[in-house]
């Protein structure tokens, strides 16, 4: 199975971003602990603060009749609430794509309350820190 781990804007500050909502931990070190739970799945993973960049790594990866993987891990980061393009993306993949949050957007401000991206995921899992990765990753093995 192949997995791809998307991460949009400011995620590439994990660690160092108000540690006190994100934790302390890089995405760098996580994905190697990701990676040693899962050793019989390939993960990938690609991080862009720029919306167009995530666009095109998520066709590359989804869009063809004969997709590059399995599954699309997306926390498109504050690109959820006012994206309708990465919407429509999503909309279009053949590989379908689990939205997570490390944080509980619903105990945050208003205006992390919507997703425009939710209606066309698979699932969406937030609030469990990091772990949210590896239980989307989960999902995935679950309905192989």
């Amino acid at each position: 199975m192949k997995i791809l781990i998307i991460n949009g804007p400011n995620l590439n500050l994990l660690g160092q971003r108000e540690p006190g909502i994100y934790g302390s931990s890089s995405f760098d070190d996580y994905l190697k602990k990701l990676r040693q739970a899962y050793p019989d799945v390939e993960i990938d993973y690609f991080q862009s603060n720029i919306e167009g960049e995530l666009i095109n790594k998520l066709q590359e990866a989804g869009f063809t009749s004969c997709p590059v993987c399995d599954g699309i891990v997306l926390n498109a980061g504050a690109y959820t609430h006012t994206s309708i393009a990465l919407h429509d993306c999503i909309r279009s993949l053949k590989s379908p794509v689990v939205e997570v949050h490390i944080s509980n957007v619903h105990t945050r401000e208003d205006f992390r309350h919507h997703s425009y991206l939710s209606a066309v995921c698979r699932g969406v899992i937030c609030g469990f820190g990091l772990d949210s990765y590896r239980l989307a990753i989960d999902s995935f093995l679950s309905t192989k």
